[in-house]
């Protein structure tokens, strides 16, 4: 049976129709290899993603674990840091220089003690992240050569009076 097709008042020459498909036909050969890779894919990503989020609950590394020494040292090498930094004179020419290393040693801080868990209800690390928060925000918003206003320069003051005060009672 030749193939049925179309004449229209505007065609000149007929035009042969495409055979429609139904949704209950045969998968063709190639749509088979497709169906399968996809199935084989999500088989692989489901076991992947498994494997992935179990294996770090198996085994904990001691090493990512700070000891109070550590946090200790780290801890006052930043507040000095911290100190030099905003008692600086804004015609310093080294001000922006010393700001873009007190911003990479706070981020650096904050990053390896957040995660402890141990930590996190100290007063000495909750007084010591607020005040790399208000350093931080200022200089974020004003720029490095920007002076901090006394009432705030005030504040981080005490604040790290208080952390080194809280460090020397182990807290």
């Amino acid at each position: 049976m030749a193939s049925p097709t179309l004449i229209t008042p505007t065609t000149s020459t007929p035009k042969r129709l495409l055979p429609v498909r139904s949704k209950h036909s045969t998968p063709s050969p190639s749509s088979t290899t497709a169906t399968a890779t996809t199935t084989h894919r999500r088989n692989f990503l489901s076991l992947a993603a498994v494997i992935s989020l179990s294996s770090p609950l198996l085994v904990i590394p001691a090493a990512l674990a700070a000891s109070d020494e550590e946090y200790t040292k780290e801890t006052q090498e930043v507040i000095q840091k911290v100190r030099t930094t905003i008692n600086m004179d804004k015609t310093d020419p080294n001000i922006a220089t010393a700001v873009a290393e007190l911003r990479e040693t706070s981020n650096s801080w904050v990053a390896k003690y957040r995660r402890e868990k141990a930590l996190l209800g100290r007063l000495s690390f909750r007084d010591m992240y607020s005040a790399l928060n208000a350093v931080s925000g200022h200089y974020v918003s004003f720029g490095p050569t920007s002076p901090i206003p006394a009432k705030r320069k005030n504040r981080i003051l005490e604040e790290m009076d208080s952390v080194e005060k809280a460090l020397s009672r182990g807290r």
